[in-house]
């Protein structure tokens, strides 16, 4: 079948005002990693998080590896992890050394279940990262009391989350520390990137030191009437982000609200297009909480096709994929956890394009031809 017309399943919101950006770091002569407008940015950022510091960094996985390494994560320990998620909220667990143990999730909402992780927590739990599944938070309350009883640290894989908030609260602020990512998918982007947030400033201050290889990094040194010569004491990583990219970031959370209120009008309308079709569970965002619809996951019905369904969609020209992973099923993990809320949303959830620049008109063409492919895959 060849389709009228392409809607794509994501798509940044990026224009003249990023490319002035550029002009300017351009011109400044400092492109690399950790130079003055990553600076610029992490303060910026650090107060849309509402935190008290932001660390920018190549990406969320290096985010969230740098809040488990500092949070003193390592061989023999335990943390446990949302299983409905990307793989990267596990991996970064197991690049401590540490063992992801997988908890299951509301099947509502996706996000970790805080009744599944207190069943999980052992003498060898050091911690639990809580994953907003594309950006709607987790019950952090709840969790925190988890926490809390049983000594444990508390964070939050908040890739998607820039824009939503919990209680009154910005997604960043709710845990002990927060990862964020800037992806081309995500709310807003500069390709990749990401960022570490947190309130704690001897835990940031190491975080920044093991992002830079394990020294200060060298706009510190910038300026300096004498010969600074760095000396290692630890070995560290390179988790910079470029002065390019935090260029592009600093518009981009410039534009943030008005790129949630986009994404939110497409979800509303999503809603009004086919919530009367009783084999699709539609996604729900919980009144207590800002939702920035980075993706719109939908629930296709035990009797229907889920497979066929996405690849029915494509063939007419509308970006769909599957959900996310269930990761307790990932074989890398060799997991022994039963998570059959997750393993089930694995199986039934595909995605809808959910981004800010969806016209009306796009909208209404993917609502028509869900109805349509529904037919078949039923």
């Amino acid at each position: 079948m060849i389709p009228t017309r392409s809607v794509a399943l994501g798509a940044p919101t990026l224009g003249e005002e990023e490319i002035d950006a550029l002009r300017e770091v351009f011109a400044s002569g400092w492109v690399s990693g950790a130079g003055p407008t990553c600076v610029a940015f992490e303060k910026e950022f650090a107060v849309s998080a509402g935190t008290a510091h932001a660390l920018a960094t190549s990406n969320c996985g290096s985010a969230l590896h740098l809040a488990l390494q500092v949070l003193g994560a390592g061989p023999g320990d335990e943390v446990i992890v949302a299983d409905y998620t990307f793989p990267a909220t596990g991996h970064a667990v197991v690049w401590t050394g540490a063992k992801p143990v997988f908890a299951d999730v509301r099947s509502d909402i996706g996000t970790i279940d805080p009744d599944a992780a207190a069943a999980l927590v052992t003498e060898r739990t050091v911690g639990i990262v809580a994953v907003d599944l594309v950006g709607q938070p987790a019950d952090f309350d709840e969790l925190r009391a988890v926490a809390d009883r049983h000594g444990l640290w508390l964070v939050e894989d908040a890739a998607c989350s820039a824009g939503a908030s919990y209680k009154g609260r910005p997604a960043g602020s709710l845990a002990d520390l927060a990862a964020f990512s800037f992806h081309g998918r995500k709310g807003i982007t500069s390709g990749e990137g990401g960022a570490l947030v947190g309130d704690d400033t001897t835990r940031m201050d190491l975080a920044r030191k093991l992002h830079t290889y394990g020294i200060a990094p060298a706009v510190t040194r910038e300026g300096s009437n004498q010969l600074a010569v760095p000396s290692f004491d630890m070995a560290g990583y390179n988790y910079r982000l470029s002065d390019v990219q935090a260029a592009i970031m600093r518009v981009q959370l410039k534009r943030l609200p008005d790129l949630v209120a986009a994404r939110t009008r497409a979800a509303e309308l999503y809603a009004d297009l086919l919530g009367d079709i009783d084999e699709l569970t539609l996604p729900v965002a919980l009144a207590d909480r800002t939702h920035p619809w980075q993706s719109y996951l939908v629930t296709a019905g035990d009797g229907v096709d889920r497979d066929a369904l996405v690849m029915g969609l494509r063939e007419r020209g509308v970006g769909s994929n599957f959900g996310t992973y269930a990761s307790h099923l990932q074989p890398v993990y060799g997991s022994q956890e039963a998570c059959p809320v997750s393993a089930r949303l694995f199986r039934q959830q595909f995605a809808l394009p959910m981004h800010a620049n969806l016209t009306t008109d796009d909208v209404e063409y993917v609502a028509a031809q869900v109805r349509s492919v529904l037919g078949d895959a039923r």
